[in-house]
């Protein structure tokens, strides 16, 4: 009898303390992810952010996050922006952020930056994407580099729109 009542009690212990852990999972879809350089760039992105375990799926085009915390989440998700990836997340409370800084209305040049880039693939991705937008006349991309310029009479916010829906975070100027 006592040994039934350790383990219930081990029982009640273990889902108690599963109850309290604040683990977040989010999966980042969408996003443009081509090739190995496209994971390897990932995993050296992840890698070191505290308090998460990840996947990379090439073929579903996703990242499945668990972190710790929230916060740990977030910050695993700022990373990927910042190397120049962008997806949707499925967790209302961990989400790819805006800050590619681009103005509004019309423009006639833009700077974008901070792109991944890493192979034919991902650049030809990037110019359907950029050629898609209307008033676009030219960009200057170039395989395994991160920024180039536009020309044209367009929208920058739909410019980042295309870019960021094709699975690439950028910055503007």
């Amino acid at each position: 009898m006592k040994r039934i009542a350790a383990v219930i009690l081990g029982l009640f212990i273990a889902s108690t303390m599963s109850a309290f852990s604040a683990e977040t999972k989010v999966v980042v879809s969408d996003m443009h992810i081509c090739c190995k350089s496209c994971v390897a760039a990932i995993d050296k992105t992840l890698k070191d952010v505290k308090g998460v375990k990840y996947t990379v799926d090439q073929s579903k085009d996703s990242v499945t996050l668990m972190a710790d915390d929230t916060a740990s989440a977030q910050a695993a998700v700022d990373a990927l922006a910042g190397a120049g990836f962008q997806g949707k997340s499925d967790n209302k409370d961990v989400a790819m952020k805006d800050n590619s800084g681009a103005p509004d209305g019309k423009v006639a040049k833009l700077e974008v930056s901070n792109i991944h880039n890493c192979c034919g693939k991902c650049t030809e991705a990037i110019d359907k994407a950029v050629k898609g937008v209307t008033g676009v006349k030219e960009s200057t991309v170039k395989p395994k580099v991160n920024s180039f310029t536009v020309t044209g009479d367009f929208e920058a916010k739909a410019l980042v729109k295309a870019l960021n829906d094709a699975g690439f975070h950028v910055t503007v100027k």
